[in-house]
């Protein structure tokens, strides 16, 4: 695995050795010596798997409140999508900054999101999928997002939204009282 920092400290674009031969490939996408290296030390204690049939399907931008912040490390495993996350760290010097990839099938490369960050993506192709490693677990009551078309964002979408929940066209716009988490 090669892991490559984002400008958003502590989040990194992790690339995966696939080994081939006549039956295909093999990678590891996971190793806890490795990823200790970079500080992280703690356990996955979930895994989800989201599906997009539609390309310009939007999810975003979630993030959950301390004390249950999430670390995330996700990678598309079908199609392709656009994948944005957003320091959101309070007193962070990247604070509200975004940075923004493809993660595909077929380029293989992870995301790892650290706490602190709101995280979103669009859906590049028909019938993209994607598998999330989560280090705390999903708490309805402290879950929380950004409006996907905040102007204080300025997020470049890819493609015109084709799909989003209800819930997602509802978060709120940033405003003075927003100091981060």
């Amino acid at each position: 695995m090669t892991f490559t920092e984002t400008p958003l400290k502590g989040s990194y674009i992790i690339g995966i050795t696939p080994w081939g031969d006549n039956r295909g490939w093999f990678a590891r996408t996971y190793c806890k010596n490795e990823f200790e290296q970079i500080g992280h030390t703690k356990e996955w204690v979930q895994l989800n798997h989201s599906f997009s049939a539609k390309k310009g399907t939007l999810r975003g931008m979630h993030y959950q409140l301390p004390p249950h912040s999430e670390i995330k490390m996700l990678r598309c495993i079908a199609g392709a999508v656009y994948d944005v996350i957003v320091d959101i760290r309070k007193g962070s010097p990247t604070f509200l900054q975004s940075f923004c990839a493809e993660l595909s099938a077929e380029n293989k490369n992870m995301m790892y999101i650290p706490a602190g960050f709101a995280h979103g993506f669009q859906a590049l192709t028909d019938n993209a999928e994607l598998i999330y490693h989560h280090a705390e677990f999903y708490t309805p009551a402290a879950e929380a997002g950004l409006l996907y078309n905040d102007p204080a964002l300025n997020i470049q979408w890819p493609l015109p939204v084709s799909e989003m929940s209800e819930r997602d066209q509802r978060h709120p716009i940033i405003d003075s009282t927003f100091k981060g988490i």
